[in-house]
């Protein structure tokens, strides 16, 4: 079976200017990940790690370098243009979960599918809240859940859209081993269902140990690559 790109990273560069002169943050990086993959990108806090998962999702743009992500080519678009490939293939997942408070969980999934002009949100978001296992607290708002059950709500609301690739930042970094241990696997079986690429910024040995291919970061570079 022929193996599909979904990013395409050449010699990207990121470097910000200080009063101390410029700060190099990302040194030349150059990556393949391929459609259904799953990812860890590991490395010690001050390595890269984040600012490189915001320009592979076209929050942020290098200095240098091109990312193309499922065909399109980011560094070549505006905003606008790089918001647009965002809607149709990217979901994300953060560390500090993201809800809107005033919202049940429900709504927070719904949302981003009726800004999209979905007309199956509600089914959609009940269909994924009910896969995570929050069918009897989609009425709940963000405060009246625990941690775990607030993941789990993100989890719902980023796949519910259906991406083409999902990034993660730290999806465990705020909670105990046992909940982590079963967002791991929700993680891990919801890719498998649906096939979606998986792009996953870690530090715990537990969740990169479950990805098919680990990139390591040090000072902005990568230091190793292992996997598939």
């Amino acid at each position: 079976m022929s193996l599909v790109p979904m990013l395409d990273v050449h010699a990207i560069t990121k470097i910000v200017p200080t009063q101390e002169g410029d700060l190099e943050i990302l040194r030349p990086i150059s990556l393949l990940i391929n459609a259904g993959e799953s990812v860890a990108i590991t490395g010690a806090s001050g390595s890269g790690k984040s600012t490189l998962l915001g320009i592979l999702a076209g929050l942020d743009t290098p200095t240098a370098g091109q990312v193309y992500l499922h065909g399109h080519c980011l560094t070549a678009l505006d905003e606008e243009g790089r918001a647009q490939v965002r809607a149709g293939n990217v979901g994300f997942i953060f560390q500090s979960f993201q809800l809107l408070p005033g919202l049940t969980a429900l709504e927070n999934v719904m949302l981003p599918l009726e800004l999209h002009g979905n007309k199956q949100a509600k089914t959609l978001a009940m269909n994924f809240l009910t896969h995570v296992g929050l069918e009897s607290r989609m009425q709940h708002y963000p405060p009246q859940l625990s941690g775990g059950e607030q993941q789990r709500v993100a989890i719902a609301r980023a796949f519910a859209s259906q991406p083409k690739i999902l990034f993660a930042d730290e999806p465990t970094g705020n909670l105990d081993s046992h909940t982590g241990n079963k967002i791991i696997d929700l993680l891990f079986a919801l890719n498998r269902e649906q096939g979606t690429t998986l792009v996953l910024i870690t530090h715990e040995e537990r969740l990169a140990a479950r990805c098919e291919r680990r990139i390591e970061l040090a000072a902005g570079a990568i230091v190793t690559s292992e996997g598939i």
